[in-house]
């Protein structure tokens, strides 16, 4: 709890208690208004202030203002009827009630989701004069050599040069299950270094390392605005106007009618009252603060599952989702070449294997390196001499005397070999040894683990199309299809060819609420995820490419993250309805009834306080799930401050008017305040001077803040 929680908390139960005194005291006339006067001040000064300074400002239509006029009203009544304050009282004493729930609840789950996605280490070892110095990440320049202690997160991305440990990745791909690494391997910012003591040249600044750009795209996540936070901005805009001009008519116009058309009393006060209960149901706080913060633990939710999203229009977008086009090579499969079927003919599989691989020893084609790769045993004694390489058939060469040939169909020909085709889809390598055809290897690229349950989670979300496109011919693209059981395939495509296919995908959608996603790589899917609906690319793990292409970045090759990812989106959604929804359903059935005379103050104030907690509770809900790793890292300095401007308000009103009092300033083309991560983010105009607008542009944010923080 903030200093600044526990001083409004310590209003509260005084204001409280002194109005329940004041209920007990035997007091009458300037007395008795006096003693719940002073309960009414310590809790409402604020809010009084705050719409005097909208009054000024010319921003008067705020819920400031509404509350204030409904509450002084009440009294005001109270005084001239010699009725009942507490109502007034309890009004605004509710409302800070909940001002101070919402304040409570968006700094917990700020700081729940600032603990998921500050994965940034604070220092980095550097060794200097044989000890190990801490210095800022920051300071390391590129090809720095680093140390990387047992327990230590690593700060930068980098190469492993020396040491073998095991890396927990949770905080980049949502895996809790350790990753081994070891000398030559590749490691990025944010892992966690469980084990052995590593030594990691860097090959990024900190700035441009993994953990770094995926905070960057988190706290940029609020400037992408869904559809229905802009529907909420412009609703409030016209809804306080129409509530206040609504609560005004209902004051006037019945009585009027009753006196000169009825010729009945006119009953001023009891409409008086039904206006001020008018006002007080009509404060739209809970839309105002549970839609974006919504969004945001959407948001954050994907982060710690291992999957970025650049802004909450995309988490709209992705729960729309009912086509899903999938790249083939480095998506649902792994994208590399590996020896999946040994057919021998007259020796032992192994054999087979040993005389391909010796003789594909010195070549650079990734076949050889597959075959390599799949027997590791190339000090057996075997002598390999006259290798010569047969362009556009294989590699011929003498093994311990036996003249080897290694390659396709054309090379069998050419060492008159009776060979025969394979029933098995990839790239069949012969093998023929003086002569003889001694078998066949099968080489394919080998579709990922999870790929099968990945279409069929898609499948079971409502997904209703599941496409493939790839360059490979029809024969691989449909074994790939059928073993997937993906809907449809298209082959055989340039890239150019791909951005086809999804236009024509994407016209047979015009028209209806149905979304498309791309996923590929990030890197040569450009212009198809560029053109989708939503772009995702998928085995990413860090590649800037990549990052910068898609909407959505899953951060490891387990397309199965994509099904995670649009069950987020949904549950996302579906809790920005509810609160749409059953915030408005609900004002709009207490205001009629409230019009009618029908509820009280009490019922109003349900409408108001009641609702905005529910919303909000209902709002946190979509962080359910996402775990942190328990550690808070210390707020990092500013990294950029001729572009950003930290904000400190805890109301998403106040935020709002910081955003449009940087908008007027003069050399600022757009300004958008990121409400849950308190900064703004500035774009300057053509010819502006980024130094000389900033001081302005915190000299307005400052009176806005100035203005909001008025404690006791």
């Amino acid at each position: 709890m903030s200093d600044k929680q526990k001083r409004n908390l310590l209003r509260i139960l005084v204001a409280a208690a002194l109005t329940v005194i004041a209920t007990q005291l035997p007091l009458t006339g300037t007395a008795r208004l006096v003693a719940f006067l002073v309960p009414y001040i310590i809790v409402g000064y604020d809010v009084l202030l705050k719409a005097w300074h909208g009054i000024v400002h010319r921003q008067p239509l705020d819920e400031y203002l509404l509350m204030s006029i409904a509450t002084v009203g009440a009294i005001a009544l109270a005084i001239v009827e010699d009725g009942d304050y507490t109502e007034g009282i309890a009004v605004m004493l509710f409302y800070q009630v909940g001002e101070w729930f919402q304040s409570y609840a968006v700094g917990r789950s700020r700081r729940n989701i600032t603990e998921l996605m500050d994965i940034r280490p604070d220092v980095a070892n550097v060794e200097q004069d044989g000890r190990l110095v801490r210095v800022d990440p920051d300071d390391v320049a590129v090809g720095t050599v680093i140390t990387v202690q047992p327990g230590e997160k690593i700060p930068i991305d980098g190469v492993i040069t020396d040491g073998t440990s095991t890396l927990d990745t949770v905080a980049l791909t949502g895996e809790s299950v350790p990753r081994d690494a070891k000398a030559g391997d590749t490691v990025l910012s944010g892992c966690i270094n469980l084990s052995g003591l590593l030594h990691v040249r860097t090959t990024k600044e900190f700035g441009e390392s993994t953990a770094s750009k995926i905070l960057e795209l988190v706290e940029d996540a609020g400037a992408r605005k869904s559809r229905a936070e802009a529907f909420i901005t412009r609703f409030a805009r016209v809804y306080t106007p129409a509530v206040v001009g609504a609560a005004a008519a209902l004051a006037v116009l019945p009585p009027l009618v009753r006196l000169a058309l009825l010729g009945m009393e006119p009953a001023w006060g009891m409409w008086l009252y039904r206006a001020l209960t008018f006002l007080v149901i009509s404060c739209p706080c809970a839309l105002v603060i549970s839609i974006p913060l919504s969004f945001f633990a959407g948001i954050g939710g994907a982060s710690r599952a291992g999957v970025l999203v650049k802004g909450s229009n995309y988490l709209e977008t992705l729960a729309e989702v009912d086509t899903v086009v999938f790249d083939k090579t480095g998506t649902l499969t792994k994208g590399t070449f590996e020896v999946t079927d040994i057919h021998p003919e007259t020796i032992a599989p192994r054999e087979l294997l040993h005389m391909a691989a010796h003789v594909e020893r010195y070549s650079t084609h990734p076949i050889a390196a597959s075959l390599k790769a799949a027997y590791r045993d190339e000090a057996d004694g075997c002598t390999v001499t006259d290798v010569k390489e047969i362009a556009g058939q294989g590699v011929q060469a003498t093994v311990n005397g036996h003249e080897v040939f290694v390659g396709n169909a054309k090379l069998m020909e050419t060492a008159g070999a009776k060979w025969h085709p394979c029933e098995k889809t990839g790239t069949i390598i012969h093998v023929a040894i003086d002569g003889t055809y001694i078998g066949h290897i099968v080489i394919a690229d080998v579709v990922k683990e999870h790929s099968a349950d990945a279409i069929a989670a898609l499948h079971a979300q409502g997904v209703r199309k599941t496409v493939m496109l790839t360059g490979d011919d029809r024969v691989v693209a449909a074994d790939v299809a059928r073993r997937l059981a993906l809907d449809a395939y298209h082959s055989e495509l340039l890239p150019q060819d791909k951005v086809a296919k999804v236009e024509e995908l994407l016209a047979a959608q015009q028209g209806t609420k149905h979304r498309l996603a791309f996923v590929g790589d990030g890197i040569n899917d450009a212009p198809v995820l560029a053109r989708a609906d939503v772009g995702v690319a998928m085995g990413a793990m860090g590649s800037d490419a990549a990052i910068e292409a898609a909407d959505i970045v899953l951060m490891d090759d387990d397309p199965a993250k994509l099904a995670t990812a649009m069950r987020i989106a949904r549950k996302t959604m579906r809790i920005v309805h509810e609160n749409i929804y059953g915030s408005i359903g609900v004002k709009v059935a207490v205001l009629i009834l409230g019009a009618l005379g029908l509820a009280n103050m009490w019922a109003a104030i349900f409408a108001d306080v009641g609702v905005m907690i529910l919303a909000v509770l209902n709002a946190m809900r979509a962080m359910i799930g996402a775990k942190g790793d328990g550690s808070v890292i210390a707020e990092r300095k500013e990294q950029d401050m001729k572009k950003s401007y930290k904000i400190d308000v805890d109301c998403a009103n106040c935020a709002n008017k910081m955003e449009e009092a940087a908008k007027r300033t003069q050399g600022v083309k757009d300004a958008t305040v990121n409400f849950m991560m308190l900064k703004m983010k500035v774009e300057f105009e053509d010819g502006s001077d980024p130094k000389e607008v900033m001081p302005r542009v915190r000299a307005a944010c400052k009176a806005v803040e100035d203005d909001c923080e008025v404690y006791l």
